[in-house]
């Protein structure tokens, strides 16, 4: 899209404007030293800007910038040094350049530069804003209802939430390498989508989109059974000693007023981690390896700090494919397997919640029913969502196949 030039020298201008102020901005620099998400999350528009265009003079751009901030920061406004703020100096520089490049390019490129511009703009974006909806949510749920989520796992006679945190403290390294994937989710999802962006834009497209709106949509559900998670509920007691079976049984289940943020019911790590590895599908061995190590290590980094019960993490499959048939862009809204993905996972979610909150009992009645329910919603979800992409895949095969100019015949 060819721009005006007046049109160029605003963005421009706004764009120079917008880095300067976040870059020398208390407040901003602040919210990234309490939130290592948000430094993590700013870190990651550097990641997607150098996969998608590797240059050198970027990388001089980039670290020039950051070193302008660092010195006015520091030496200037004498903002408290950290690493945090380091990050969130080299992913304004970045975020800047990227757009600077995507108002001035041409052709193709421009169109490129756009793709990695607008979205990772929007995730920084909306991962400054999810303490807003987080804050809203505590404040509409002054009760929490773990008790029921904890008496689905003791339901299990296996209580994997506080096993995993016993590891957590006996094993240093296993506890270290979980923060890092833990706290490094957005240079996953950064990674998946600038290597979807470099291969299929449509896919790319759907990545972000369904990136962008799994925070939004996890407040919903966070709403409809608020948690906060183990450690909150039980303090020192976690993860040591948990309440012993015969005594979860005959457990009183009711809501209780505690602080913290809801954001238990499912599990939006779980989630992210979850589509980074279903959207990398077609990359590189070593970026699907990257995927999978995210998952493997969220699993147990998402229990094993008491953030989550085991059941969280189940009930983010249906979620997650819910959130792909959404974001399934090569089909049209009323393709079959497009609709039975949105309301596979819909109501699978919903089912879940209802479930939990209004017929826990039922899970009481043999181990062997709460762990047939977690293992039929895993399997059926993975097949659920294979099903989609084999026809999102089919589609692309015939399209491309009628895109194919077919050589005319020779008299």
């Amino acid at each position: 899209m060819k721009l005006p030039m007046a049109v160029k020298i605003m963005a421009t201008l706004a764009l120079v404007g917008m880095a300067a102020w976040l870059g020398t901005s208390e407040h901003f620099y602040k919210s990234a030293l309490l939130s290592i998400f948000f430094g993590v999350t700013l870190a990651s528009v550097v990641l997607i800007h150098f996969r998608v265009r590797p240059s050198w003079q970027d990388v001089l751009g980039v670290l020039g910038g950051a070193a302008v901030f660092a010195a006015i920061d520091f030496g200037v406004l004498h903002f408290v040094g950290s690493l945090a703020g380091i990050g969130s100096f080299l992913g304004i520089s970045s975020l800047a350049i990227l757009g600077l490049r995507a108002i001035w390019s041409s052709g193709p490129e421009q169109a490129q530069m756009a793709l990695a511009f607008v979205p990772a703009l929007l995730f920084v974006t909306s991962d400054w804003g999810s303490t807003i909806l987080l804050g809203w949510t505590e404040r509409a749920n002054p009760k929490v209802l773990d008790l029921y989520l904890f008496s689905f796992d003791s339901s299990l006679r296996v209580q994997i939430a506080f096993l995993t945190g016993q590891a957590y403290a006996l094993w240093p390294w296993f506890r270290a390498a979980g923060t890092f994937f833990y706290i490094g989710l957005p240079l996953v999802i950064g990674l998946v989508y600038a290597g979807q962006l470099l291969r299929d834009r449509t896919r790319a497209i759907s990545a972000m989109i369904a990136f962008l709106i799994t925070g939004p949509a996890g407040v919903v559900f966070y709403n409809l059974l608020p948690a906060v998670g183990p450690i909150h509920i039980f303090l020192s007691q976690f993860p040591w000693k948990p309440i012993p079976t015969e005594q979860a049984t005959h457990l009183l289940v009711e809501p209780i007023a505690v602080a913290g943020l809801r954001n238990c019911m499912p599990s939006l790590h779980m989630s992210w981690v979850l589509l980074a590895w279903w959207y990398s599908r077609g990359l590189s061995v070593w970026e699907r390896g990257i995927a999978m190590a995210f998952v493997v290590f969220t699993v147990f980094a998402t229990m094993g700090t008491g953030e989550h019960y085991f059941i969280d993490l189940v009930v983010a499959f249906p979620f997650v494919v819910f959130l792909q048939g959404l974001c399934a862009l090569a089909l049209r809204w009323n393709e079959r397997a497009r609709v039975t993905a949105v309301l596979y996972g819909l109501l699978l979610t919903l089912g879940w919640i209802a479930v939990l909150r209004f017929a826990l009992r039922v899970f009481w009645i043999s181990p062997v029913v709460p762990w047939i329910c977690c293992v039929v919603t895993v399997a059926s979800a993975i097949f659920v969502r294979g099903r989609l992409e084999a026809v999102a895949d089919g589609r692309k095969s015939r399209e491309a196949v009628g895109a194919t100019p077919v050589p005319a015949s020779v008299p």
